[in-house]
């Protein structure tokens, strides 16, 4: 069982970046998914989560209306959109699965994570 993340860079203020998890093994379809975030000196806090059959989804409010989280089962990969990116996105995003919702989340698995960093 591995998560992979890609999709993470540099990107100016205002501009759109897409976030990738690939999953490894037959569980991805039956688990909730979710992305987090770490900023230095912070603690890891949710960014959003998608149930396992794609149908629900919840934000933290920060980044509601900007980012969109979104799943292809027959791929096995979970999605993170970002537009209108600020500076206080900047961050590692890590991806997560093993709950069994969306309101369970985190899981117990973790891919590595991608750093993304938003300039002013």
């Amino acid at each position: 069982v591995q998560l992979v993340e890609s999709g993470g860079g540099l990107v100016q203020a205002g501009g759109s970046l897409r976030l990738s998890c690939a999953a490894s093994g037959s569980f991805f379809r039956f688990n909730a998914m979710a992305w987090y975030r770490q900023a230095p000196g912070k603690q890891r806090e949710l960014v959003a989560a998608i149930s396992s059959g794609g149908r629900s989804t919840m934000y933290a409010d920060s980044v509601k209306g900007r980012f969109t989280i979104s799943r292809d089962n027959a791929k096995n990969t979970m999605y993170l959109q970002m537009n209108s990116l600020e500076p206080e996105d900047t961050a590692v995003y890590f991806c997560n699965a093993g709950s069994r919702t969306l309101y369970d989340t985190p899981g117990s698995i973790w891919g590595q994570g991608t750093q993304v960093t938003v300039s002013s």
